[in-house]
């Protein structure tokens, strides 16, 4: 009875978020739905990571990348040909690097960046919003609401962010994100939704820029985004050398 009732509770508070009608919002049931909204629980897909550099210059990286359940993802650098190979492992809050011909996986935190630029590597292996963080408040405005997130542990990236959510599609569209001292970090931008297939239509384009690095850009491009299982062994440090397997 209680399911039962979980079930109904949980369907009507997804009708008022579309409808925008609700009387009570509540900021992690949207959170969660955003996340729904923004990728399946396991799947595989490829992404183009561009930094850009104030006087135009561009690199450039291909990454094949799968994830299973709220906290496993593995990312396998396609191209260039300098970076092939390579492989990142998330399990939680542990992430670890492995270079081919260089012994075993070497540890690598949250803050530090494998491909440089802006993006660090919790945005590169970046797990659901709603399993790092908590709604502390929601606002709703005429077209969007307004997510205050708090961090779940000192070890999250960002220890708040600022999410903006267009009421319409339920995806995201802005995201601030800054330190405990409340200075801004960097602000990340959803763009050109796309249709990836099996009612996935969610942003094809993540642009992110930063106050603490004037000028620099860097853009992170997905595509073949799918739905895809995979078994535990994927997500293990001794599998990190096979990776390309599954492609």
């Amino acid at each position: 009875m209680l399911h039962i009732i979980h079930k109904i509770t949980g369907s009507f508070l997804f009708l008022l978020f579309l409808t925008g009608t609700a009387l009570a919002l509540d900021g992690n049931e949207l959170l969660r739905q955003v996340d729904a909204r923004m990728q399946p629980q396991s799947y595989e897909m490829y992404r183009k990571l561009i930094n850009i550099e104030p006087d135009g210059k561009k690199k450039e990286f291909v990454l094949y990348t799968v994830k299973t359940g709220q906290d496993k993802m593995v990312a396998l650098f396609i191209s260039p040909a300098s970076e092939e190979g390579r492989a990142t492992l998330r399990l939680g809050d542990n992430m670890w690097l492995y270079i081919p011909n260089v012994g075993k996986p070497i540890r690598i935190t949250s803050l530090q960046s494998v491909i440089g630029g802006i993006f660090n590597n919790s945005d590169i292996l970046r797990l659901d919003y709603h399993v790092e963080y908590d709604a502390e408040s929601i606002t709703e405005q005429e077209t969007t609401y307004q997510l205050e997130l708090k961090a779940k542990s000192s070890s999250v990236a960002y220890d708040h962010l600022k999410m903006e959510v267009d009421k319409k599609t339920l995806l995201p569209t802005t995201i601030e994100c800054y330190a405990v001292s409340g200075m801004l970090i960097k602000s990340l931008h959803y763009s050109k939704t796309q249709d990836f297939g099996d009612g996935l239509i969610r942003p094809s384009v993540l642009e992110t820029d930063s106050p603490l690095h004037k000028g620099y850009r860097s853009l992170m491009l997905f595509a073949k985004l799918q739905k895809k299982e995979f078994a535990d062994e994927v997500f293990t440090l001794n599998f990190l050398p096979k990776v390309n397997e599954l492609r």
